[in-house]
């Protein structure tokens, strides 16, 4: 028998997110099993509904819809994101600078697939967002993972960052506020990455899908209104603010300096035509999306179901022994470590499949977001209360009988 293999493209990709634990966790759910699932941001699968008047525009402009769009889209949306980018002082921003794609996931790989070739290096953070790593592969590039400083509120490295730059540096990732620390960077801060990307004639790629979900009356900047000569590509998406995650809208941004770029955008204009164009119905959500009342205000604000739900997450996880965390600020994440001493971990993958077994709780270790050791999980705080509390109870549990099984100091 001839044995098909993957591609060898593949060797550094890894999505564990949705990746051998899951497969674990499906196989249990088919035994009877019910899982309470803290792996992944799916926001409208715990009840976190995007706004009616998204879904009415969608409905009503259906039948318009069976018709291919344009292949950057639809003009209502790239209107409305324009207008955003004014409003967010991004500037020098037009509608041909504007492209709608099948949510930001999809633009994340064509713009890396327009910009590297083989061998090309791409500045990552770690942790990371894996769909980052992974673009980057695929496209025939290679990752190289610059530090985040847990220490340091999980800001980018400098040094770090300066250390690892070569000539074949193309560009560097931003994930701003980031995934999965939920971290949020200081105008300072991304002056100096535009500072490092400046220096070495570097493209930005900013991931800012979570910039409207802010807590503690914190505040976004796009990456992109900081400057005008440094090419940058700004990622969003109605995914997460807007609880639309499966209507697949989100868009790409090109601001900066261009001139020098004109290649490199006609390739991605090129495969934005090959796709032919984005999902048509949920392009004209866009529109209302941007421009009608933020509801993910009121989620956010003090009382909202989103704070309330972090400040759980984050007041249990910490309280229990030998477990430390950053408060996150944005996003909907937040990353806690465990003290090696209490918990001796040599696999991290096989301690959340442990974990998995025992608790019937979804987690995505640490190695699962490129970071370097074993000793973090990602916390995804969206459940609803009750069961975000029975959920990290029984982490705690877990954790305890860990400790005893393991003779760690307690």
């Amino acid at each position: 028998m001839k044995i098909i293999q993957k591609s060898t493209k593949l060797n550094n990709v890894c999505y564990d997110i949705r990746g051998p634990i899951m497969d674990a966790a499906k196989k249990m759910e088919d035994e009877g099993h019910a899982i309470i699932k803290l792996n992944i941001g799916n926001v409208g699968a715990f009840g976190f509904d995007a706004p009616d008047e998204i879904r009415q525009d969608m409905i009503r402009n259906m039948p318009a819809a069976a018709a291919y769009s344009d292949s950057k889209g639809i003009f209502s949306a790239r209107k409305a994101v324009m207008q955003y980018c004014q409003e967010r002082c991004v500037l020098g921003v037009g509608l041909e600078d504007i492209y709608i794609g099948n949510g930001a996931s999809e633009l994340i790989v064509m713009a890396t697939n327009a910009l590297l070739n083989d061998g090309d290096e791409m500045l990552v953070p770690t942790p990371d967002y894996p769909l980052w790593t992974a673009a980057v592969s695929l496209s025939g590039g290679t990752p190289v993972h610059y530090l985040c400083d847990e220490a340091n509120g999980w800001m980018p490295n400098l040094d770090d960052i300066r250390a690892k730059v070569t000539p074949k540096t193309k560009g560097i990732v931003v994930i701003n506020p980031n995934n999965p620390t939920g971290a949020l960077y200081s105008d300072e801060m991304l002056r100096s990455l535009i500072q490092i990307a400046r220096e070495h004639g570097l493209v930005i790629f900013a991931d800012e899908v979570y910039d409207k979900v802010l807590f503690d009356d914190a505040k976004h900047t796009a990456i992109g209104s900081l400057s005008q000569d440094v090419l940058t590509l700004t990622f969003n998406s109605m995914s997460k603010s807007y609880r639309a995650c499966g209507y697949r809208a989100g868009w790409l941004v090109v601001s900066g300096d261009k001139r020098g770029a004109k290649d490199y955008i006609e390739g991605l204009t090129m495969l934005a035509s090959m796709r032919l164009c984005a999902n048509v119905v949920a392009q004209w959500g866009i529109q209302t999306a941007l421009g009608g009342y933020q509801t993910i205000k009121d989620l956010v604000a003090e009382g909202g179901r989103l704070r309330r739900q972090r400040d759980i997450a984050y007041d249990m996880i910490t309280a229990i022994p030998g477990v430390t965390c950053n408060k996150p600020s944005a996003a909907m994440y937040m990353f806690p470590r465990l003290d090696p001493e209490m918990y001796p971990i040599r696999d991290d993958q096989e301690f959340i499949h442990e974990l998995l077994q025992e608790t019937k709780v979804l987690l995505v270790q640490g190695t699962g977001f490129n970071w370097i050791d074993n000793n973090h999980f990602r916390i995804v705080f969206l459940p609803h209360e009750d069961d975000l509390r029975e959920a990290i109870t029984r982490i705690a549990k877990f954790l305890d009988g860990y400790r005893k099984r393991h003779g760690a100091r307690a």
